[in-house]
């Protein structure tokens, strides 16, 4: 195979990237902190997947996370709300992310084993495969701390699984467990645990003998049909999130959830 030029890609702390045999995989790397996403991290993501629409040694793109989650979503540390909570910088590169995601002609793969959260639920639901362990929970938790979905949550969910169950996810926040989340339509399977890695091999195995050309306009044309609203959520979520991000609720939120309290909202 001739020299592919991943070395281009800028190394990013917390994300590993790596070409092999025509799979690109993209590990977030942030383990002690269930894979949150800082900026630096969904850029190098948006990077990797914007570089592999142009390479010819790219075939398919695993996305996964180390450790026991896939990701807990944007960066929560009290240094993080100290900052201000997720910045709108932030924003952009998931939004960035979800983009190259779903114009990128090649499959790409989200490897679930465990914790899948905030825009961790956007980013898994952006690619064309969502491959679960049975040990996989996924959560929107933008209302507890007083936000909005983002990252295109608000179309891609309900896309997967309807409207009134994208409002239960998003109103009422709690954990869907990996098989309820395959009877709502969330996931396209679900392994066990023991099994989960040759199972992803063997799916991945099946995408790199199929026809490419093939995949490419079939990805595009039911993206195009199912998905005609994500440009003007993103835009939509960008605005209403950075509004949110700035109000006293946020802050409130964002404190009782490192305090390990209920947030006493006031709609300021």
């Amino acid at each position: 195979m001739p020299d592919s030029g991943i070395d281009t890609l800028a190394a990013v702390a917390g994300l590993r990237v790596e070409l092999a045999d025509g799979v690109l995989s993209v590990t977030i790397d942030r383990p002690e902190s269930l894979n949150s996403l800082t900026t630096e991290v969904l850029a190098g993501i948006a990077d990797a997947m914007e570089w592999a629409a142009t390479d010819p040694g790219v075939k398919l793109v695993r996305l996964g996370g180390a450790g026991r989650g896939f990701s807990s979503g944007a960066g929560m540390s009290a240094d993080d709300i100290a900052r201000g909570g997720p910045r709108t910088a932030t924003i952009t590169e998931i939004n960035r992310t979800v983009r190259a995601i779903t114009a990128l002609p090649h499959p790409v793969v989200a490897v679930v084993q465990g914790a899948t959260a905030g825009v961790g639920v956007s980013l898994a639901l952006a690619c064309d495969l969502v491959l679960a362990s049975e040990n996989a929970f996924f959560m929107l938790a933008f209302t507890k701390i007083g936000l909005m979905p983002d990252g295109g949550a608000s179309t891609l969910v309900a896309a997967a699984v309807g409207r009134i169950r994208a409002m239960q996810m998003a109103l009422l926040p709690e954990r869907l467990p990996a098989a309820e989340a395959l009877s709502w339509g969330l996931v396209s399977a679900v392994y066990p645990a023991a099994e989960f890695e040759a199972e992803v091999d063997r799916v991945i195995a099946r995408l790199l003998g199929g026809p490419a050309v093939a995949f490419a306009k079939t990805k595009a044309a039911i993206n195009a049909a199912t998905l005609t609203e994500l440009e003007a959520t993103l835009e939509r979520e960008f605005d209403g999130q950075s509004a949110l991000l700035a109000a006293h609720d946020f802050r409130e939120g964002a404190r009782a959830f490192q305090e390990r309290r209920s947030p006493a909202f006031t709609d300021s």
